[in-house]
């Protein structure tokens, strides 16, 4: 391997994150694999540590979560960063209480802005390393009755994209990798429909949504075991990711792709549908060059 890569990843306990640190470990590379619970993580998945990873214990929604990863990054010389850890919330957003919106974005949002903060400073003076934020298609299209998943997830993509030209001056990637639907226990884990639902929104379009989700668990399309490997050749530019060193956005799996598409063609009507009317909404001067076009 031309150049050593050590992984933190975040989340590592179950699920896909626990898949990316047996597909680095797999490859050769050195894992730092962080869990609110190390005990169960080490217990459900035994054979990352006979790959050679580490434990380490990490809550992302800890207010020591920025400083326990820098002196991760520091001990270990971490050069990629996975902010996996994250949860659904199920239920509209009329139904959705205050405390479940903003656990849902403490987590998906600002955990793992206390992660990638904490990775920065030595990622900037080494000039190098990656950031690679778990997106999902639903950060790229939202989904009824999943509008607070949606939304953490928009939001960062949105950081994601400023905090990729912030950081590239210092040689520092950043990577959105969007999930479609994946067979991890991610889906079990979120509240049934049955549970959440409330009465005005029964046999809507947010109903339909739900239930359609919750049926296919166990019968989704995408399989973990190849997106972790997707994931760590796209990061290290090898085999199926040897092209693909320039991409920001990673969408992986079908749907994902099919979402992507069915977005773009809407936001590309919307933009047609509209442009003659934001042309007009401007001062009537010449351009000036402000803002650049």
């Amino acid at each position: 391997m031309a150049t050593p890569f050590t992984w933190l990843i975040t989340g590592t306990s179950s699920g896909q994150g626990a898949e990316i640190a047996l597909a680095a470990l797999q490859a050769g590379h050195s894992v730092v694999a962080t869990a609110r619970n190390t005990a169960a993580g080490k217990e459900a998945h035994p054979d990352i540590e006979k790959l050679g990873g580490v434990w380490a214990t990490l809550d992302v929604t800890d207010e020591s979560a920025q400083s326990t990863v820098e002196k991760l990054v520091d001990q270990h010389s971490v050069n990629v960063v996975v902010n996996n850890a994250g949860y659904g919330l199920r239920g509209v957003l009329e139904d959705l209480s205050m405390q479940q919106i903003r656990s849902q974005m403490e987590t998906n949002f600002f955990g793992a802005l206390a992660v990638t903060k904490g990775a920065i400073p030595l990622f900037r003076q080494r000039r190098s390393g990656t950031i690679v934020m778990i997106s999902s298609a639903s950060g790229f299209s939202g989904t009824p009755s999943q509008s607070m998943y949606s939304g953490s997830k928009f939001a960062l993509e949105g950081v994601s994209e400023s905090v990729a030209e912030e950081l590239a001056p210092f040689g520092i990637r950043v990577l959105i990798v969007e999930l479609g639907a994946y067979r991890t226990p991610f889906q079990n884990a979120v509240d049934k429909p049955t549970e959440v639902m409330s009465d005005p929104y029964k046999g809507t379009v947010s109903d339909k949504t739900a239930q359609r989700i919750t049926a296919g668990h166990g019968r989704q399309a995408g399989d973990p075991v190849k997106a972790a490997q997707a994931i760590v050749e796209v990061v290290t530019g090898t085999g199926r990711g040897a092209e693909l060193s320039e991409v920001l956005r990673l969408p992986l799996g079908r749907d994902a792709i099919t979402r992507a598409q069915v977005k773009m063609k809407a936001f590309s009507h919307d933009m047609e549908k509209g442009k003659a009317l934001a042309e007009w909404a401007v001062f009537d001067e010449p351009y000036d060059g402000y803002p650049p076009l």
